[in-house]
């Protein structure tokens, strides 16, 4: 059975809970009342701000009951934790810099107001990762540590690179691309949660390294088809335009999904070698 703990409501970490609960709110409904442009952009940010505020919400929760002490039987509570409060960090810091380029202007108080409320959320979650990290009591065995870290950038940088496609119509090789982009991030993501929930792990019939391994060479050749194509189907006669503003250019666009290409592209490549060569913590299968 659950019982309340009080300790935990006069702990800093509950304060700091609170406060990335009730800044990630406001900045929710701010956006949301003020302004409804619906771009995906905006809809990335508003993805965001909700999943931060309810993640943060349950494990405030199931820490103030002291249910998290039952899921240690099946995983690493404080490693999840850091590691969501790490993923947090990295969304609420792009939430941040995509209102400040696409809908702040002189006299747009809403831009101004959600992107300074954004960055609080950044600042509090960065605070809470950096306060984790810095708790030697805390363990960290995978999401909190270089392996997990890696998989979370792969899973965010292919999120924004999906966010960010444009200009693909009536083009068989950017929607090649599109393939090559989305098929190695839920592998990511189910790759991070059974790596979380180490007793579902423990029970596979097969050894989740090497499905690891299979997992990563296939994104790594995905990535370098895309990487190829997707600069040269979208900016073959399509030069940089005079007036192209960061905030509304469909050629700065397909210049971030490029960029980020090749960041993940390397994220991968990274986690590759790391993983078959066993170096810094990453497991190798035998």
């Amino acid at each position: 059975m659950s019982k309340f703990s009080l300790s935990a409501l006069k702990s800093s970490r509950f304060a700091l809970h609170i406060a990335q609960i009730v800044v990630c709110m406001v900045t929710f409904g701010v956006s949301y009342i003020w302004s409804k442009p619906f771009h995906t952009y905006w809809i990335y940010c508003m993805v965001v701000w909700g999943l931060c505020t309810v993640i943060t919400l349950v494990i405030t929760v199931l820490e103030m009951y002291l249910i998290h002490k039952l899921l240690v039987l099946c995983m690493d509570w404080d490693d999840f934790t850091t590691g969501m409060a790490m993923m947090s960090s990295l969304c609420t810091f792009s939430c941040t810099v995509m209102f400040a380029n696409f809908y702040i202007c002189r006299k747009c108080i809403w831009g101004w107001s959600v992107t300074i409320l954004s960055a609080v959320g950044c600042a509090l979650y960065c605070m809470e990762t950096f306060k984790d990290k810095c708790d030697v009591t805390r363990s960290a065995t995978y999401l909190a540590v270089l392996p997990g870290f890696i998989k979370i950038l792969e899973a965010f940088v292919a999120s924004i690179i999906l966010i960010s496609l444009i200009g693909y119509v009536g083009k068989p090789a950017l929607l090649w691309c599109i393939v090559a982009y989305a098929i190695p991030l839920p592998l990511t993501l189910l790759t991070i949660i059974t790596n979380i929930l180490t007793k579902i792990k423990n029970c596979l019939p097969f050894s989740i390294d090497r499905f690891t391994m299979i997992f990563l060479l296939i994104s790594v050749l995905l990535y370098v088809t895309a990487a190829f194509l997707w600069p040269i189907y979208s900016f073959k006669g399509n030069p940089r335009p005079k007036d192209c503003p960061g905030n509304s250019c469909i050629w700065s666009i397909q210049f971030v999904v490029t960029f980020m290409t090749y960041v993940n592209l390397g994220l991968y490549i990274i986690d590759l070698v790391f993983t078959s060569c066993g170096i810094c913590g990453f497991r190798r299968s035998q």
